[in-house]
């Protein structure tokens, strides 16, 4: 069952305004050669003072609305990233400026530090992780004035709290269409205001994990969420990814992919795939299939902005899997 497009936006000599908000972020990463398990006593558990040697350290750019826009720049887009930064941020900055994303929107905090996480892998696979939210605090803002509706569209994704609240709010009111992407965030929901977030965008993704703590913490089923969005998009990882609508639920598969290192970031790169479909008004199946296909190239690499692709590699690969 084929299903139609969600939205027809404005081609050929338009440019459209690709509004990403969520966070950005360093991801620093440790690899310990040893075991954590060896360094703790079971009945001192209660008073932990350990020290540990690492191998180095690996810094990583990040975070979610940084991945989706380099994935969207590397599909020929010019995202702008609403987000916040702090004091640390030139060589995230330079790095964007490299890929021709605009920094104009993002936020700079020179009191914070920019989020970061800094991550600490056994030789088991065991990770410690300190998370340190920095600038991510604190809201981003854009002046809704300087866009036009009918060329613009958003997605809302897991960041600073208040504006994963606010921004479905502003884009209905403007008539603007918005993806709602709470991933990460959703702990710190509770259900009438998630509820709220979701229906006032039309497009509602996530995985399938994300999904059922949507439903837990909304109390609603599929059927009444189709109530309030078009369209919900749920990546389920090797199992593919399904799309429902009002007409029926389609699954598309995922890219075969044997030399896959890495899954962290697919997620980012796939939504920055699916909107490319979305402003090239494609039907939401190869919209997904678009991101799909992003997502294979980001499994391949370790870190989340690492992989890279030429757009004429990137439809060949859409095509020898998908069809044309």
């Amino acid at each position: 069952m084929a299903v139609g497009s969600p939205q027809k936006f404005a081609q050929g000599s338009v440019r459209m305004d690709i509004l990403v908000s969520g966070s950005m972020a360093f991801d620093r990463i440790m690899d310990f050669s040893g075991r954590f398990v060896d360094h703790f006593a079971a009945d001192r558990l209660d008073n932990i003072n350990v020290s540990l040697m690492v191998n180095g350290l690996t810094e990583n750019l990040g975070g979610t609305a940084g991945n989706i826009a380099y994935a969207l720049s590397s599909l020929g887009e010019k995202p702008r990233i609403l987000a916040c930064v702090g004091k640390d941020h030139q060589s995230y900055f330079d790095w964007l400026g490299q890929h021709g994303i605009s920094t104009q929107d993002i936020r700079v905090l020179s009191e914070e530090w920019t989020a970061s996480a800094y991550i600490t892998t056994d030789q088991d696979g065991n990770q410690f992780t300190a998370f340190n939210p920095g600038a991510m605090m604190h809201t981003s803002d854009i002046d809704l004035t300087s866009v036009t509706p009918a060329d613009t569209i958003a997605i809302v994704g897991p960041g600073n709290l208040q504006d994963m609240v606010d921004y479905p709010r502003r884009y209905q009111e403007a008539g603007i269409y918005a993806i709602f992407d709470p991933g990460q965030s959703l702990p710190a929901w509770n259900g009438p205001d998630l509820t709220q977030a979701i229906g006032r965008c039309k497009m509602l993704v996530s995985n399938d994990y994300e999904f059922g703590m949507i439903t837990n913490t909304t109390g609603l089923d599929v059927a009444q969420l189709l109530g309030m969005v078009d369209t919900i998009v749920t990546t389920k990882g090797d199992a593919g990814c399904d799309i429902v609508t009002r007409e029926g639920t389609v699954t598309v598969p995922v890219v075969p992919t044997p030399n896959a290192i890495d899954p962290t970031g697919a997620g980012d790169a796939f939504r920055g795939g699916l909107i490319k479909g979305l402003i090239d008004a494609k039907p939401i199946q190869r919209c997904v299939e678009m991101g799909t296909v992003a997502a294979h190239y980001a499994v391949q690499v370790s870190g989340t902005q690492t992989y890279t692709f030429t757009q004429a590699k990137f439809a060949a690969t859409l095509e020898g899997c998908f069809g044309a």
